[in-house]
């Protein structure tokens, strides 16, 4: 063998298009250009995976990292260096910054500020307002924009789509999917006086009820089949939802999280009080079932984290001062693998929900899954470790988790992008050197 690579890995169990395979992966200028029996081949470094298992890289895509705003919960270097610990290759990050990400130039700001700093690959959401409705078909084709990202109901930050009118008109600008936050905010106005007062942790999930996802969503299948517009359906929770978008595939992807599949109320509400206060919230555990269904069913797309940090003392604030979201990048991947060992899913279905679903649903280019002419990215896994997740191993600033004390089987031992080993054995190898992800413009 004379080929000369930047890096082979070697010895692993590989998950390719085909399958899991023994084989060996070459890559060279960040691209994957062989798989097969290296051995004797030269490269500038090799990686021995005996014993571990190489996914595809793990994409990340729904993460809020705060900058610009009140980075003293969260910047890009923490959130992207939290991402690659937890075996996170790419990460695509939100717009309700301070100021949000609504025009080009703040999204050019974004991809300056991220450059030099991000320990993945990233890209960024425009986000959607009736101010900037007819400039979002030209923005979602801004380099370093993975798309456009709607609310519909309130939750934090000030961008808000409420009323179908203006729903409508961020709808028909653009052809690419637009990501959506679904709370119908009327009802969810409507429902305020229920806790505005003062409530206890558990009644988020009574004030953010079913039939305020239900609504939301329900309108929003209509306004876009009306538009002929694709959707993604952000942080689905409930029963009825599942059913729902299961009718709708041809237009709706759909999306749940490791905090809706490992938590369940009211338990987690007892347990952790505000610390496991999300918006949409954690529900009961029919609902639980029910995401679970719907992935064993196939209509759920892909699994984000949703990646959301406050600080200790803001989220201990007695509810509602409280702010909603929990901390999320960097233990969705250990979460998903003690699924895994648990027998909730397949590990060819947490590469489809982890790796190719993302990659698939945003038309990410060279991204999610290990093949010759993508990228060298690769999430490599002990299948069989047992861990226990702790604060003290978050990298967040908030410097929390909803799992502290939680016992895995299943764990990220490296990271690697674009033929860069970034993560090795829980360690850093810098410095960072995050790229703008590509995109297919007509998705």
């Amino acid at each position: 063998m004379t080929d000369t690579f930047d890096l082979v890995i070697t010895n692993g169990a590989v998950f390719t298009p085909g399958g899991l395979v023994n084989t060996d992966i070459g890559v060279r200028h960040g691209v994957t250009t062989a798989l097969g029996n290296l051995r004797g081949a030269k490269a500038a470094e090799t990686y021995d995976a005996k014993g571990l298992t190489v996914l595809p890289g793990v994409i990340d895509e729904q993460v809020h990292f705060r900058e610009p705003g009140p980075i003293h919960k969260e910047d890009l270097e923490s959130g992207t260096r939290g991402a690659v610990l937890g075996g996170v290759t790419a990460v695509f990050e939100m717009p309700n910054t301070d100021p949000p990400t609504t025009t080009a130039e703040r999204l050019a700001d974004k991809v300056t500020r991220a450059t030099g700093r991000a320990w993945t690959d990233f890209a960024f959401y425009v986000g959607a307002s009736p101010e900037n409705a007819e400039e979002l078909g030209t923005l979602e084709r801004v380099p370093g924009c993975c798309g456009i990202k709607m609310f519909m109901g309130s939750s934090t930050g000030s961008l808000l789509v409420a009323d179908d009118e203006n729903v409508a008109r961020v709808l028909k600008h653009g052809h690419r999917r637009v990501t959506v936050h679904s709370e119908d905010d009327m009802r969810l106005t409507e429902r305020a006086a229920l806790v505005k007062d003062g409530a206890d942790p558990s009644m988020h999930s009574e004030w953010r009820d079913v039939e305020t996802a239900v609504r939301s969503t329900t309108r929003l299948l209509k306004l876009a089949r009306a538009a002929r517009r694709r959707v993604h359906v952000l942080h689905v929770t409930t029963a009825e939802e599942i059913a729902i978008l299961g009718r709708n595939k041809d237009i709706a992807t759909v999306e749940v999280l490791p905090q809706h599949l490992t938590l369940a109320a009211p338990e987690c509400y007892q347990r952790l009080g505000t610390f496991a206060q999300m918006n949409p919230p954690i529900r009961e555990q029919r609902h639980q079932d029910a995401l679970w269904a719907g992935i064993a069913a196939g209509i759920v797309d892909c699994i984000g984290s949703d990646h959301a940090p406050h600080t200790k003392e803001e989220k201990a604030r007695p509810y509602p001062r409280s702010p909603s979201g929990l901390t999320g990048v960097q233990t969705t991947v250990p979460l998903m693998l003690n699924h895994m060992a648990n027998g909730k899913l397949t590990l060819e279905r947490v590469v489809d929900l982890l790796c190719a679903g993302p990659a698939r649903i945003f038309g990410a280019v060279g991204k999610g899954r290990v093949a010759v002419g993508y990228d060298g990215d690769f999430t490599v896994v002990d299948l069989k470790a047992k861990k226990t997740i702790t604060n003290d191993w978050i990298a967040s600033r908030a410097a929390w988790t909803a799992f502290d004390g939680m016992a895995v089987t299943g764990w990220p031992m490296a990271t690697i992008i674009r033929g860069r080993i970034v993560m090795r054995d829980g360690e850093l190898n810098g410095p960072p050197q995050g790229q703008p992800v590509r995109f297919l413009e007509t998705l």
